[in-house]
């Protein structure tokens, strides 16, 4: 078997799509200093949210649809801050796409 094959074989998701790529790039930018790293060490932490759409239910129990995280991100919700006004319309379906993989 080559280097290749084997390594073909360690993949555990396919490739982003473009517009995932996007939403990765904007979670990385705009989201992840809270809803990953946490580098700006918020008490109690906020959820780590990569693939939240790829589960049941949000973290706050509600269903995890696209038009609830869209309504948490645009209105805020408990000590998040809302972001009305701070992703374009192809920004967030590009965020909302990437949510809906398991990428990190």
């Amino acid at each position: 078997m080559s280097v290749a094959g084997a390594l073909a074989g360690c993949r555990s998701q396919s490739p982003l799509t473009a517009q995932q790529a996007e939403g990765q790039m904007l979670f990385h930018q705009r989201c992840e200093h809270c809803h990953g790293e946490n580098d700006l060490n918020l008490k109690p932490p906020p959820p780590d949210i990569r693939g939240v759409l790829t589960r049941a239910k949000l973290p706050d129990g509600e269903p995890a649809t696209d038009l609830n995280v869209m309504r948490v991100v645009v209105n805020g919700k408990n000590k998040m801050p809302p972001f009305m006004g701070r992703f374009t319309e192809p920004q967030m379906e590009a965020l909302l796409a990437y949510l809906h993989t398991h990428a990190d």
